[in-house]
């Protein structure tokens, strides 16, 4: 009996991964390249090298049989594909190849190192192995991954998530990845929790040191110093209060007002973000320290002793609001710019005058953005250690806590990692409040009905202080980045304050010689490389941070909750621990990329890719679900859906996934400390060698370029990715 067209057996998203998993075994090195990004294998000796030599010509050799299993795995779905998918035998075909050639691989990678077998107990029932294995590499890379989607295909053909393979696949390539790049390096450093001095493992040790008294002591009650739990948490909460009502006071401002300079307020706003947070630091000592020029002008005037006050608990606030505000705002913008106008002047038709209108419509639909604003910059503050480090004082938190640990003279990787749980503790814990908060209500604003209605203004009562806040934080921000143009242009600031460019010479000089045009600037090879990294890490990170989101608020499955905290783990790790953890986890085999650039790129994606979840998760609740149902309906599938009705109303959200993923590639310190190489130099850890040097002139200077580069990159990010089109009207509009 000839078949329909709806049972014609053509799979070419299958025929794609069984040709791309021949392909990764029979054609492309198996194990890692010395320089990941580049290709100068092709013309040495590939494919018959054995450094560049692909599985199936190692196994040829016969060297690394344990490689040969994952041949059968790769053979079997050739047998299914003339099948139907509702056929049973074809699901059970793709799961159980998909599945034993992924966990072959795996195993096999974990099992075999450098020096033979990785445990004793493989050795006792194997025998002694002669033979050796380094990092996995392009081949690998490939073959993995077309086992793991011949997985959720599978999956998928028996019927789960109403067998949509692009939701499938998703949901399964999102778990790989953050249980490759999170979870391993962090159980990984977790792991030394429990190692006691002389090597050993043990779970009774572990408990007086998690009950230290310098985590958390209360003798600040009595006059004394508290623990650094203590201190982190109130300090957390603080500016995550703090940066959240800056960040919606701008956006309210921009979005609520007839403020005409919104593109000049809109790049102030995130200057902070732009720039390396030890350079906040300094500027604030200069203006408030006990030789600042605020302290010593106040206490001039008021006839009083200056004092240190800046050093401690308020120093480091004031720097993590003003370095965070940004991470708020762009949090909210999206947000406060999807409130339905439509429902606001519904308020007002039935005479609810302004006040009314924006507590109980407009703040109400904005408690998603809040809570997602709330959580990002506490985070934030409990993960940073820049700002602690340079104006904490005496005033212990975890993140300094742990860089101690790890780099100090105590050299103890079992109490950075102990601190590393009690930061996650808290960090989970706001996490959980935050949706006990927003609840299961609904704050959908954004339907597929018409929406030209215009934004009202504030009300009055809340628009004086909105102004008064902007304003006086804008003057202090352009106070605070006055301070760091003039630090760039001084002979030695503070001490020499004659005018000169030497610092941005010595940093970016450019000769033109017999061989043409020669970067001569000491800085140059790690510009270049910062603006490759970030460059090849922010679409990446915007990437699987938006699909992230989309699969969270859009989908349904077993293990929502596990997999959401999931993706924001990495976020609430300090980047120092981050750093160690990939440097124990990543530099041997399966997987050997320290020293490359693809560790600083991988570090980079999911390190900051909670922001571009978080902003995507914020942004898509207002979307309201006909949008899809109504695609779906007229005949696309999941991925047609996503790419063509989503993506373009989310635009303020891949925004700030792009702006903060770019940014924070060029401007991170605690985990670049540990990962860049002689050839992989990155700008910040550059610009801590010159102030360790004492060069702060060259140091700012090479600070201020960044902020200029990265200004023009936002502006370029802001063109390229444009704005999301509502067809609402405009207030100008509404005046003709």
């Amino acid at each position: 009996m000839r078949t329909t067209s709806l049972e014609r057996t053509t799979h070419p998203v299958l025929i794609f991964w069984i040709v791309a998993g021949w392909v990764g075994f029979a054609l492309l090195p198996w194990y890692g390249v010395e320089d990941f990004l580049t290709f100068e294998w092709l013309l040495d000796g590939w494919p018959l090298e054995a450094d560049y030599a692909p599985a199936a010509v190692l196994i040829a050799k016969g060297q690394k049989l344990w490689l040969a299993p994952m041949l059968v795995a790769l053979a079997a779905p050739l047998f299914v594909l003339n099948r139907r998918k509702s056929d049973p035998v074809f699901a059970r075909v793709l799961i159980a190849a998909g599945a034993f050639g992924f966990a072959w691989l795996i195993g096999q990678g974990l099992g075999i190192g450098l020096r033979g077998f990785t445990a004793d107990w493989l050795a006792a029932l194997f025998g002694p192995l002669e033979d050796r294995q380094f990092g996995m590499g392009y081949g690998a890379l490939v073959t993995a991954s077309a086992f793991l989607f011949l997985l959720t295909q599978g999956i998928a053909a028996r019927g789960a998530i109403n067998g949509d393979v692009f939701v499938t696949s998703a949901i399964g390539g999102v778990i790989a990845v953050v249980a490759i790049f999170v979870f391993f390096p962090i159980a990984k450093m977790l792991q030394n929790a429990f190692i006691t001095k002389d090597g050993s493992y043990s779970i009774l040790g572990f408990f007086p040191r998690f009950m230290d008294p310098r985590i958390w002591g209360i003798g600040c009650l009595e006059g004394g110093r508290c623990g650094a739990a203590w201190n982190s948490l109130v300090l957390a909460v603080l500016v995550g209060v703090l940066t959240t009502l800056l960040g919606l006071a701008f956006a309210l401002v921009l979005t609520r007002s007839g403020f005409r300079q919104k593109r000049l307020l809109r790049a102030l706003t995130v200057l902070p973000i732009i720039t390396p947070p030890f350079v906040i630091g300094l500027a604030i000592i200069l203006l408030f320290g006990l030789s600042g020029t605020v302290t010593t002008t106040v206490a001039t005037v008021l006839g009083i002793e200056p004092t240190r006050w800046v050093y401690g608990m308020a120093g480091v606030a004031i720097a993590q609001v003003l370095a965070f505000t940004p991470i708020a705002f762009l949090v909210l913008i999206g947000v406060v710019e999807g409130v339905s106008p439509s429902m606001e002047e519904a308020a007002q038709t039935l005479r609810a005058n302004r006040w009314q209108t924006f507590c109980t419509v407009t703040w109400p639909l904005m408690r998603p953005g809040l809570a997602n604003a709330f959580l990002l910059g506490f985070i934030e503050s409990m993960a940073d250690f820049g700002n602690p480090l340079v104006l904490g004082g005496n005033f212990d938190v975890l993140s300094t806590e742990i860089f101690f640990a790890i780099v100090g003279a105590q050299h103890d990787p079992g109490r950075a990692a102990i601190l590393a749980m009690v930061l996650l503790v808290f960090t989970l814990g706001a996490f959980y409040l935050q949706r006990f908060w927003l609840g299961r209500k609904s704050y959908t604003t954004v339907t597929g009905k018409g929406d030209a209605g215009v934004h009202p203004a504030m009300p009055r009562g809340l628009a004086w202080p909105v102004y008064a806040t902007v304003v006086a934080w804008t003057a202090f921000t352009l106070v605070v980045y006055g301070m760091i143009l003039y630090g760039s242009v001084v002979q030695l600031w503070g001490v020499d304050n004659t005018l000169t460019f030497k610092h941005y010479l010595t940093a970016f000089r450019i000769d033109w010689g017999e061989s043409g045009l020669r970067w001569t600037g000491s800085a140059w090879d790690s510009f270049w490389t910062t603006i490759m990294i970030a460059t090849a890490a922010a679409p990446l990170t915007a990437a699987i941070g938006l699909i992230t989101a989309y699969l969270l608020t859009r989908q349904d499955f077993a293990g929502k909750r596990a997999f959401e905290f999931g993706t924001m783990l990495s976020f609430a790790i300090p980047g120092t621990v981050i750093g160690v953890a990939y440097i124990l986890a990543f530099n041997v085999p399966p997987v050997e990329i320290t020293g490359t650039g693809l560790i600083l790129v991988v570090s980079f994606i999911f390190r900051n890719m909670p922001v571009g979840v978080r902003a995507g998760i914020a942004s898509m609740s207002q979307l309201d679900r006909s949008l899809d149902e109504s695609s779906l309906t007229l005949g696309a599938n999941s991925w047609q859906t996503f790419r063509a009705v989503i993506l373009p109303l989310l635009r303020p959200a891949i925004l700030a996934a792009l702006v903060y993923s770019f940014v924070r590639a060029m401007t991170a310190i605690s985990a670049v400390i540990f990962l860049v190489s002689a050839k992989y130099d990155m700008a910040t850890s550059y610009i801590i060698g010159r102030v360790e040097n004492n060069d702060y002139g060259l140091a700012i200077a090479y600070s201020t370029a960044l902020i200029f580069v990265m200004l023009a990159a936002v502006g370029l990010l802001q063109l390229l990715v444009g704005r999301t089109q509502i067809g609402r009207r405009t207030a100008h509009a509404e005046g003709h």
